[in-house]
């Protein structure tokens, strides 16, 4: 015992491999969580024991927004049931105090200086021939210049080191752009504001905002707009929510429309506020061509840039990302969670992780609404367990996923929710149009025109079609208050980051619970890799029911 606590108050048992192993069933399983979760990552999360892992990027993130070395020390300690591994203590002690040892700050107006506090860090950054050309040899052992147009790629390549950079260097605001905000903000939008923005002083104004779907994302974005009142590119995933961006600008805020710009596919806008495709950014010619649109955004005076979903930032606009560095950034999403793992180029270019918010704490307080999941297992149809048996893995995943047993699923639940607005959303055309074709109701796809897609959705607020079929096209940034249902027949993959987008679809604020349905295809690869989307479920605190048919 120590201080009146016994082992039963210790449910973490923290490995040499830095993996954290937390009892749920313990008292203090919740007490602990919370503590935890500000420097680790979760890695799997079933009935009983869930995994978190320390890694670099999670350490970072901790150390940037101030936890110190010696308080995530004393937590693990406080929590654990066990001696922490010395290897661990050691681990952390290193890596999480390489944050604040390499500051850039101002020096010229042609460069500046890399202050490295750490001798030995010094001699091993001249040593790499990865880094010449990027940080030159001053007369201070411990300072290298470098050029201010190399100012993002020298943090990029020093974070896939092992070495992340504290940035100094103010931020610059462009052009005025007044603007005032319609809205009151929450408490929890303030908060996330104000995390990024801080002080206004050197080593704030840049980093990401991690906030539930429906819980005002966009809101927040046109907050930090307010308070910088300067000119603001704000990049999305796609033309409708570039458009939604644009409703909701005209609506909430005082800015007229012919200041509000679009740059797309359809429109090539450049105006004091201008809302831009990624996809828009990294078109070219040939893969051999420059990519003509990120030049006319470059030349553009920005004091601003939002990066909607920055999980989903494609590769090439790192480029321009790099390249943008005095300039505000801020990066919204749900789930910081990455598939190709480029985690460390977020925490680098765009910033820290500076705010977060567990998504049932807004749940219980009533700024989302409360959700049931529940995952659906059905049996394959007699004629595909022999095609099934042969095929590859890829071809079983899709075989199991495109299983007609479904559609009986998906007219049981459509009876159980009837009245209700619903979403049945899936991976592959062929069988969504197949469900289209059995059930009749209206389908949005990636060949869907722009504004087809514009007067279905209208239709669905306003109540006009109760059930709409959606591809992964409707995955990101689609506003859909009403919906209370979605059921999904088929994903990608494994994929916690698109599990967590369209739990998002029906998150908004409503009288009612609503209902995340997963129907899956059991005793296949299906359920193996929907063990895996569910990992970010579990881990906002939803629990996950499993039923068979």
């Amino acid at each position: 015992m120590e201080n009146g606590q016994t082992i039963q108050d210790r449910p973490l048992i923290i490995q040499s491999d830095r993996t954290l192993l937390l009892d749920v069933h313990s008292p203090s399983a919740n007490d602990c969580r919370n503590q935890i979760v500000a420097f680790s990552e979760l890695v799997k999360a079933p009935e009983h024991i869930h995994t978190y892992y320390i890694s670099a990027i999670s350490l970072w993130n901790a150390t940037s927004a101030g936890l110190e070395t010696s308080e995530i020390l004393k937590r693990l300690e406080r929590w654990s049931k066990f001696d922490v591994p010395q290897n661990v203590t050691g681990y952390i002690s290193d890596i999480s105090t390489r944050f604040g040892k390499l500051e850039i700050v101002p020096y010229s107006d042609k460069s500046y200086r890399l202050k490295v506090h750490d001798s030995f860090i010094a001699k091993a950054l001249e040593a790499n021939t990865k880094l010449h050309g990027l940080l030159h040899k001053t007369a201070n052992a411990n300072e290298f210049e470098i050029m201010k147009f190399d100012r993002g790629s020298a943090k990029l390549a020093l974070i896939k080191l092992g070495y992340p950079v504290d940035d100094k260097i103010p931020l610059v605001k462009a052009d005025h752009v007044p603007m005032k905000l319609r809205v009151e903000l929450r408490d929890y939008q303030s908060m996330a504001r104000q995390s990024l923005l801080g002080d206004m002083g050197p080593g704030t104004g840049f980093g990401t905002i991690v906030m539930p779907c429906g819980s005002g994302k966009t809101v927040v974005g046109l907050s930090i707009m307010e308070k910088l009142q300067t000119r603001t590119l704000i990049l999305c995933p796609n033309v409708v929510a570039v458009h939604q961006w644009i409703n909701e600008i005209v609506a909430k805020t005082d800015i007229p429309r012919d200041q509000i710009g679009e740059y797309s596919g359809e429109k090539k806008e450049i105006k004091p506020i201008t809302v831009c495709t990624y996809q828009v950014l990294t078109y070219r010619n040939t893969k051999d061509d420059d990519y003509p649109h990120m030049k006319v955004i470059q030349e553009s005076n920005w004091g601003l840039v939002i990066y909607d979903e920055v999980h989903m930032l494609p590769a090439p606009v790192f480029k321009i990302t790099a390249e943008l560095q005095s300039v505000y950034r801020a990066g919204l999403t749900a789930t910081l969670i990455r598939e190709d793992g480029k985690e460390d180029d977020v925490f680098s270019l765009v910033g820290p992780k500076r705010y977060d918010v567990p998504w049932t704490d807004l749940s219980q307080k009533g700024w989302i609404a409360s959700a049931y999941c529940v995952e659906v297992r059905v049996p394959l149809v007699d004629d595909l367990a022999l095609p099934y048996a042969i095929a590859t893995r890829r071809d079983k995943y899709k075989i199991a996923s495109t299983n007609a047993a479904k559609d009986r699923v998906i007219e049981a639940l459509l009876q159980k929710h009837h009245g209700e607005s619903i979403l049945i959303i899936g991976q592959y055309l062929d069988q969504l149009k197949q469900v289209q074709k059995t059930f009749g109701f209206p389908m949005i796809t990636g060949s869907t025109s722009n504004s087809k897609r514009d007067e279905l959705y209208a239709r669905f607020k306003e109540g006009l079609d109760k059930v709409i079929i959606v591809s992964k096209v409707a995955n990101f940034a689609i506003d859909l208050p009403d919906a209370s249902v979605a059921i999904q027949i088929s994903g990608t993959f494994g994929s916690r980051q698109e599990e967590a987008q369209r739990l998002g679809r029906i998150l908004r604020p409503k009288k009612n619970s609503c209902y995340f349905y997963s129907v899956v295809s059991k005793f296949t690869v299906e359920e193996e890799f929907s063990a895996n989307r569910q990992k970010f479920l579990v881990e906002q605190g939803y629990k996950y029911i499993v039923e068979e048919l």
